[in-house]
Formats: structure tokens, C-alpha cells, sequence
């Protein structure tokens, strides 16, 4: 019987990447609401007035409480926790001993004892693995993301982007509230209820301050906070957001938000896919796009890829540090903005519509806003001929003006201005991904960023 993720890789007659290429997972899961208004008027929000975007059921949340958290914790991030502490919150790593990237996650710490991640399963699942398994004092308590749970979560959270969102939330708390320094939380009531504050930012805003709160507190409140915010809202232009438009946010604000995690190979990994479940996220989030390997390790990545180099701190012991030191010189490849052309990707819009009348085939249809059609999306990116790096994140937002995606190059190739090409599309026809129509390969000219395009 096929239990766990080994047992689903030992009875697969291909690679761990064939697997993974023609799993049956789409693109990841959002459930919400789709639309309130429009997408559009929904991404526009966020940059001129305010978007509230409810994040309470899409998520893993698990929370580890003991003596021992905190050793947990910093002996598997790559950060540094020095001043880390009650009160804040960080953009976690998590990597293997080989320095490849297990995943990335939102860590907040509530106390000196007490943190949770909260993110896509893979970190949550990596840390909790550590705690049960390992030798640390530390409760585990487990809050799975809706599509696992029935929609039953132990909170609300909400997050509110755009300039407007200081004031829509100081009218529903009924005071002036003081500035709550990035990536630390502060503490009110929105409707007689406890409500945490994270000052997350979404989508940038140069030069602008506080443009984004994450707010969370317990599940039994969330319909009277969030009435309580949208009539607050009302005077400031508050749009509500939906799962057409929240994904998009990522291409702004430059987060790769679903890298192959690197446990996927190595003895030393076996036990732990031999506790992941077979029917889990790790088992079953999908590869697809132009760039196709059959090594998986050609999917993995390190923490300088996703533009995470900044993070890495030596100043503790952690799971890749030996690696890590090692890696910090090499070159490596940076994350990166892409422009998508104009004519070429109408172009391929309509050829993926109407390619059968116009005797071209069909090129791979483009979703709008949001061009995912896989949990992790690797098309090729070329600069002539040569393969400089793969595209992961695609999408339309009116913000940018144009379709635009997030790649990781060669660190040489990140020029500005440099033209390349995105190849769209997989090889052979498609995988036997569900959401993978017959089409043909088109390629997208596309120009360079190294920094956001809004």
C-alpha cells in the first residue's frame, strides 16, 4: 500500500520528476471567493486606495510552544535570530544539508517560547518533522490550511495592502494608531476582539510607510472584525479581494512562492519522506512548464536563486550552514523581473484560442490574471540560444500594465535591459497534467528588471 511520499516514489516506474511533471495538482489552491468586483479593479486597490484580501483558509499554520522552541527554530533557519523575539516576525528558510532550499515561510513569534510558521505545508511539515523526531521539549499544535480541514481554523487573518490601509483600520479600532516597525506586530481590538497586527507589506510602494497589515486573532471573531473593517473602509475606496487577484500580488512584490523543495533525493532524507503521507502537498504539488529534466535536483535551489542571499546569516549552527559557507562566493543565480512583449504574448493569447483557424496550432492558453497552470512553473528563459534561467511566476496586473514574470538567471545575465526570450509551453504536446491542453511551444520576448516594475 502506497502510505507515503517514499512509498510513492519507490513505486513510480519514472523519475521523481516525471512524477511531479504529470501529478494531478493544478496550480496551488486559493479558497476564496473568486471575485468581489473585478480582478482589475481588485489589483488597482492595493496601489491607490486599499485592498483587503481575506487569507484565513489557504494557509498551514503550526505553532511550536516549549522550552525548547526557539533552539528548533534557529537550528533549521538560515536566518539570523540574535535579536529575534516576542513581538516580531521574519521571512523563514529552510534549507537541506546540501544548502538547497526546503521552502520558505512567515515565522512569528509570539513569546520567547512560543512561534509559528504559517505558509504553503512544505516548511510548516519540515519543522514539525524536526520537533517530533528530534530531541526538543516543544508542543506541536496543527492548524491545516481549509482545503484539508473541512474550512475549520483555530484564526481569522486578513491582510490589507495600499496606501489607504492605515486609515481604514485606525477607523475600525477608533484611534490613532503609532507606526508599527516592518515585520513587528502590535497589539489592538477591532470589535471587542483581540487582533494582532503584522506591518507586511504585499505589494511595493516606494517611498510609502505602513502600506501593508496583516491582521489575525481568533477564528470565533473573524466575521465581526472583518464587517468592522469593510464598514471602516467604505470612505477610503476598500475594495475586497479575491483568488483571481491575490496571486498576482507575488509578481509585484517579487516572491517566488513555490520552489521544488529539496527533499525530494538523499538517504539522509528517506525518514522524512517516509513520514510526509502520500496524498500530502509535497507528494503531489506538480512541476511543468518548457524547462524539463528528469534529475530533480536540476529544480532545486539555493537561498541567493530566490533572492533570500541577504538572509543567510553564520552568526549560529543550522541545518546547510557547512554548505552554505561554501556556496556564499560561487556565482549564483538572482532572482529577477521580466516584461513580457506586447505583440508576442496577444500573439500567443490568440493563437492558444483561435490556433486551429489560422492553421498556426494552439499555443498554450494563458490564464488571466494569473498564467500558473502547475504548483511549480519552470519555463526556459534564453538570451540567444542559451539557457540563462527559468521563469516561475507569470501574470497580468494592471499596476505593471503588461504580463511579467519572476526568474532566476545566471547572476552574469542579470543585466537591465537585456532582452530574452521566455519559451511558453511544454515540450511534446503537454504532460498529462489535467490542466494541460494539446498545444505547441511559443516563445515571448521579454525585457529584464533586476528591481520591481511597479
Amino acid at each position: 500500500m502506497i502510505r507515503t511520499l517514499e512509498d510513492k516514489i519507490q513505486a513510480h516506474e519514472g523519475s521523481v520528476a516525471d512524477m511531479l511533471r504529470n501529478a494531478q495538482m493544478g496550480a496551488y489552491d486559493y479558497p476564496m471567493r473568486s471575485e468581489w468586483t473585478n480582478w482589475r479593479d481588485e489589483q488597482r486597490a492595493w496601489r491607490q486606495t486599499c485592498v483587503l484580501f481575506d487569507q484565513s483558509f489557504h494557509m498551514t499554520d503550526v505553532y511550536f510552544k516549549g522550552p525548547d522552541a526557539r533552539r528548533l527554530i534557529s537550528g533549521l533557519g538560515v536566518n539570523s535570530f540574535a535579536t529575534f523575539g516576542a513581538g516580531k516576525a521574519k521571512q523563514f528558510v529552510a534549507c537541506n544539508d546540501d544548502g538547497h532550499v526546503v521552502g520558505d515561510a512567515i515565522l512569528f513569534a509570539f513569546a520567547d517560547d512560543e512561534f509559528s510558521l504559517v505558509g504553503r505545508p512544505v516548511v510548516p511539515n519540515w519543522v514539525a518533522w524536526h520537533a517530533e523526531t528530534g530531541d526538543y521539549d516543544v508542543t506541536v499544535t496543527r492548524d491545516e490550511r481549509s482545503v484539508e480541514n473541512g474550512g475549520r481554523r483555530l484564526t481569522f487573518r486578513y491582510q490589507l495592502n495600499g496606501p489607504s490601509a492605515q486609515r481604514v483600520i485606525e477607523r475600525a479600532v477608533g484611534r490613532p494608531l503609532e507606526r508599527i516597525p516592518f515585520f513587528n506586530m502590535g497589539r489592538f481590538e477591532i470589535a471587542g476582539a483581540p487582533v494582532r497586527a503584522l506591518n507586511h507589506t504585499m505589494a511595493g510602494f516606494p517611498g510609502l510607510e505602513m502600506t501593508g497589515l496583516e491582521l489575525m486573532g481568533p477564528s470565533e471573531h473573524g466575521e465581526a472584525v472583518l464587517n468592522a473593517l469593510v464598514e471602516a473602509g467604505a470612505e477610503f475606496g476598500l475594495k475586497l479581494g479575491g483568488g483571481r487577484a491575490y496571486p498576482s500580488t507575488a509578481v509585484e512584490s517579487g516572491w517566488i512562492p513555490s520552489p521544488v523543495p529539496a527533499i525530494y533525493t538523499g538517504e539522509g532524507l528517506k525518514a522524512y519522506r517516509e513520514w510526509l503521507p502520500a496524498r500530502g502537498f509535497e507528494a503531489n504539488a506538480s512541476i511543468g512548464g518548457s524547462f524539463v529534466s528528469d534529475d530533480i535536483e536540476d529544480y532545486y535551489c539555493t537561498p541567493w536563486d530566490l533572492g533570500y542571499g541577504r538572509l543567510v546569516r553564520f552568526d549560529h549552527d543550522f541545518t546547510g550552514r557547512p554548505a552554505l559557507e561554501k556556496l556564499a562566493d560561487a556565482p549564483h543565480r538572482r532572482k529577477v523581473w521580466l516584461r513580457w512583449d506586447e505583440q508576442d504574448t496577444g500573439r500567443v493569447i490568440t493563437e492558444s484560442l483561435f490556433g486551429c483557424a489560422s492553421g498556426t496550432g494552439h499555443a498554450k492558453y494563458l490564464d488571466l490574471p494569473v498564467a500558473n497552470y502547475t504548483a511549480g512553473p519552470h519555463d526556459k528563459v534564453l538570451l540567444g540560444d542559451r539557457l540563462i534561467g527559468v521563469s516561475c511566476n507569470a501574470a497580468y496586473t494592471v499596476n505593471i500594465g503588461s504580463f511579467a514574470s519572476l526568474a532566476m538567471v545566471d547572476e552574469a545575465d542579470a543585466v537591465d535591459g537585456a532582452e530574452v526570450t521566455v519559451i511558453v509551453g511544454e515540450p511534446d504536446g503537454g504532460s498529462a497534467k489535467p490542466t494541460v491542453e494539446r498545444h505547441v511551444q511559443r516563445p515571448i520576448r521579454a525585457t529584464l528588471h533586476t528591481s520591481p516594475l511597479v
